[in-house]
């Protein structure tokens, strides 16, 4: 269960930071290959293409699990608490929506990838695998602003979701 209870708090941390460090590496395989000792190295371009849209779509579910997205606080949180509390879930109802599309088109983008494979012109890796993480990352932000909702009412629906009370604490705990 510690296992699991880390996961769910860092998954997307981790795989943030490993994403990084791939590119990290690339580039600087990269630059070291081409510079130092004359020899381009193209497959190193792609690995780094690769892991920065894994780290994007990581760090946007992070972003959503944290309520790191931008919104404008200020003007919500001078709202009456039930005007901004409406205006939160409006707002998460239409992200919500959206990331259930995109879930569908890019479930669909990933069929015709399995039916029809290409394959990467320097890795020689079939596109279904770096590009399921578009399927990945946006049920990821779903299922982070799912669980924000059930964590807000199962600690009474106070305040605003997700939202930082006064002396910058969540009002929710993960």
């Amino acid at each position: 269960m510690p296992v699991l209870r880390w996961l769910e708090r860092h998954f997307e941390e981790a795989l943030c930071c490993i994403a990084l460090v791939i590119i990290a590496c690339s580039v600087f395989t990269q630059v070291m290959a081409r510079y130092v000792f004359d020899i381009p190295l193209h497959w190193t371009e792609e690995v780094a293409a690769i892991s920065m849209v894994w780290a994007v779509y990581m760090g946007a579910s992070l972003c959503v699990r944290e309520r790191f997205h931008i919104r404008i606080l200020v003007a919500v949180q001078s709202l009456h608490t039930s005007m901004g509390k409406f205006t939160i879930i409006a707002a998460d109802i239409c992200w919500a929506a959206f990331s259930i599309i995109m879930i569908r088109v890019s479930w669909q983008y990933l069929e015709v990838l399995w039916r029809f494979p290409s394959r990467s012109p320097s890795l020689g890796i079939n596109e279904f695998y770096p590009q399921s993480i578009l399927v990945i990352g946006y049920a990821l932000m779903l299922a982070r602003l799912l669980q924000t909702y059930v964590l807000w009412i199962r600690d009474g629906a106070e305040g605003l979701p997700g939202m930082l009370t006064e002396d910058g604490d969540a009002e929710q705990h993960v």
